[in-house]
């Protein structure tokens, strides 16, 4: 998995042993919000379960009532296919190497055209532009080189029926010329048809931005949200390398009102969420609590 492999991680040694206290009958999140029934979960919050066991992981990923996942590139994709495929899991989203954007020189970088070609294979919508390296996002002018080449990619999605979107993390928030943010530059230059937004509402908030009205003010260009809590009292962090570990809270546990994000998200058009947490001590414990506050509200 090449995603954000900068953050360090924990083990999580015994996780495993709970995907038997995990299982329980599929539930539904609660009828008032649409995306009950795709409710998804991005595989960056158990990347080391998944290093020690697949199969026992997403079974345990779909017993907690999960609909579907999101893939950390479009290798691991491939990988899991099979097995997501057995339990009923759907596909439609998956990040992307950064470096096929910002770094295309870089020979282990897919290309454009593979990587469309082996989301066709897998059946995606989504195709999501999810990082950037710290010495690539220095200046305007890159994220304005960015902009351009995923237009450029962007429109080659959308021949292929596929929907590229750009993923934030906290970095995108802090100013770049004056007040203006990189955030900021994406808005104004991407093409609202041809790359749209997954916006992360726990990066948003921590990066100084209200969720809520981040939300509004993209209104018809997010194709996707991510559901991620952040602890009352975490203080504005543009480096997501620095972000304590326990910043990221189960849905529920944080300051961000899930129901509101979701409500807001269906009257602007986002087509589908996807719960995850980038940090746990028990990451299969936290999905299993975070996908029983949504039932509960």
């Amino acid at each position: 998995m090449q995603r954000r492999d900068f953050l360090k991680t924990t083990a999580g040694a015994g996780a495993l042993a709970l995907t038997a206290s995990l299982a329980r009958p599929v539930m539904a999140i609660s009828s008032n919000t649409k995306y009950k029934e795709t409710i998804g979960l991005q595989l960056w919050t158990v990347r080391n379960q998944l290093k020690q066991d697949k199969q026992a992981t997403l079974q345990a990923i779909a017993d907690a009532g999960y609909r579907q996942v999101e893939f950390g590139d479009v290798g691991q994709g491939l990988e899991l296919e099979p097995i997501c495929k057995d339990l009923g899991l759907k596909m439609t989203s998956s990040f992307i190497n950064w470096q096929s954007i910002c770094n295309p020189q870089n020979k282990k970088a897919p290309s454009l055209e593979l990587l469309i070609e082996d989301a066709k294979k897998l059946g995606l919508k989504h195709l999501v532009f999810g990082y950037i390296a710290k010495n690539y996002r220095q200046k305007a002018d890159q994220y304005r080189t960015y902009i351009e080449r995923s237009n450029q990619f962007g429109e080659m999605c959308k021949q292929a029926n596929l929907q590229l979107c750009y993923h934030n993390h906290a970095f995108e928030f802090e100013p770049l010329e004056g007040e203006k943010t990189g955030f900021d530059l994406f808005i104004e230059g991407f093409d609202p048809e041809n790359c749209k937004f997954e916006l992360d509402v726990f990066w948003a908030k921590i990066g100084g931005w209200d969720p809520y009205q981040t939300l509004q003010r993209l209104d018809g260009r997010v194709s996707q949200v991510h559901l991620k809590d952040l602890k009352a009292g975490a203080k504005v962090c543009y480096d997501e390398g620095q972000v304590p570990h326990d910043a990221f809270q189960e849905l529920g546990n944080g300051t961000i009102d899930m129901a509101k994000v979701m409500k807001i998200s269906e009257a602007i058009g986002v087509e589908q969420c996807h719960v995850e947490q980038d940090q746990s001590p028990d990451p299969l414990k936290s999905i299993g609590q975070s996908i029983g506050y949504l039932d509960r509200l």
